[in-house]
């Protein structure tokens, strides 16, 4: 028995030696590229989910996403609906179907078209595609974060400048493409977070002053809630501009994550070179084909969205706020006072239930925003914001 115990101890000693020495060998792990171990590990936006499971329930209404709490067209659940029977099959690689149908709708050739997992998956394609490491790309300070995440993803080197009186500054933009060589510009109109829009005369100058080998994205999220006159005619012609545009707003599809962009097709062929052939699901494909066919069901959202606007700046009104003009579906509301004060709002109402957001950015962080939603959604905004405001100065 001895012998037996002092046998066992000798292994596990042995053991024991063998972990600490292997304890102190490196660690066999894949390594990152330099660029991505430079990069943080960040989400552009942080969910309202995340923040329900952080608070341990959900939201009474959220109204931070920009999504149409309306919905697509009944025409689309049904679609959707019977295509479920399709989903073993994969989806059509090419979206061919909703290509020829966006075409028809913008009159332009379906080679100028290219549908993809919503804005956000077409604009890391295109700074794929037409920046990289050491080029420079011009924005404004405040705007769609999810570009600049894909810039700095992709090693670019990324160039702000500032709002001008609560809009882009579209000239400005325009001079700093030229005074740092950049390859490209992103400029949304209707802009986010602030809801301006120029209109069409001055994008097109900016679009005429662009430097030669600049690529301009004209991020037109918003496009169907704007006035007439805020774009200027798609030409296709011009390879120093894409369009990108979204079922997500107006069409009500934002789970769907379907958006395509309008271009030049030499423009557009290049993203078959890097974009994700598998990446439209079969569902959502059929769900945009059905919603561009109801046309009439988008003019009903409009006008239901250009009500919600009037009644969202009267609720800051009589709370003796600000809303800024909007061409979008949501309003940003000027607080008065500084980010501290707008962010302490924001706080109030999210601690009652309602999920909005407020830009990150000088000097629009001064400001809430809110979506348009249901009566009951807007309803419940204008019982909290005066409690809100209060619980802020307090």
């Amino acid at each position: 028995m001895i012998l037996i115990y002092v046998l066992n101890l000798a292994i596990s000693t042995a053991c024991a030696m063998l972990r600490f020495r292997v304890s102190l060998l490196p660690m066999k792990k894949p390594v990152l590229t330099p660029l991505a171990e430079s990069l943080p590990a960040t989400v552009p936006f942080v969910g309202p989910e995340a923040a329900e499971r952080a608070m341990g329930h959900p939201f009474k209404a959220r109204l931070g996403a920009n999504e149409s709490v309306f919905g697509p067209s009944p025409k689309v659940i049904q679609a959707i609906e019977k295509s479920s029977e399709e989903l073993w099959m994969y989806g059509d690689p090419e979206s061919h179907d909703l290509r020829i149908a966006l075409a028809k709708q913008l009159n332009v050739q379906s080679d100028e078209v290219v549908v993809g997992e919503g804005i956000d998956g077409l604009l890391g394609y295109a700074v794929r595609l037409f920046s990289g490491p050491g080029d420079t790309v011009v924005t404004s300070d405040g705007a769609y974060p999810t570009f600049n995440y894909h810039v700095a993803g992709y090693g670019a080197q990324l160039v702000k400048i500032p709002y001008k009186n609560d809009f882009e500054d579209a000239v400005g933009l325009a001079a700093k493409a030229h005074e740092t060589g950049a390859r490209m510009v992103y400029f949304a109109n209707p802009d986010n977070p602030m809801g301006s829009v120029h209109d069409a005369a001055v994008v097109q100058q900016l679009i005429d002053a662009l430097p030669d080998q600049c690529l301009l994205v004209l991020d037109e999220a918003y496009i169907e809630f704007a006035p007439d006159g805020s774009s200027p005619p798609i030409d296709t012609s011009n390879p120093q501009v894409i369009r990108m545009r979204t079922f997500s707003k107006g069409y009500g599809l934002a789970g769907a994550r379907v958006g395509y962009a309008i271009g030049h097709r030499d423009t557009i062929k290049a993203f078959e070179k890097v974009r994700n052939h598998f990446g439209m699901n079969r569902a959502a494909q059929i769900g945009a084909i059905a919603a561009l066919d109801d046309q009439e069901y988008l003019s009903s959202v409009r006008e239901t969205v250009a009500a919600g606007r009037k009644r969202i700046a009267e609720i800051a009104r009589q709370n003796g706020l600000l809303a800024l003009p909007s061409a979008t579906n949501f309003v940003t509301i000027d607080c008065g006072k500084d980010a501290a004060f707008a962010k302490s709002v924001l706080d109030a109402l999210v601690a009652r239930g309602l999920f909005v957001r407020m830009p990150f950015a000088e000097p629009g962080n001064r400001c809430i925003r809110i979506s348009v939603g249901h009566n009951e959604d807007l309803d419940l905004f204008e019982q909290l914001l005066p409690i809100a405001l209060k619980e802020a100065t307090g």
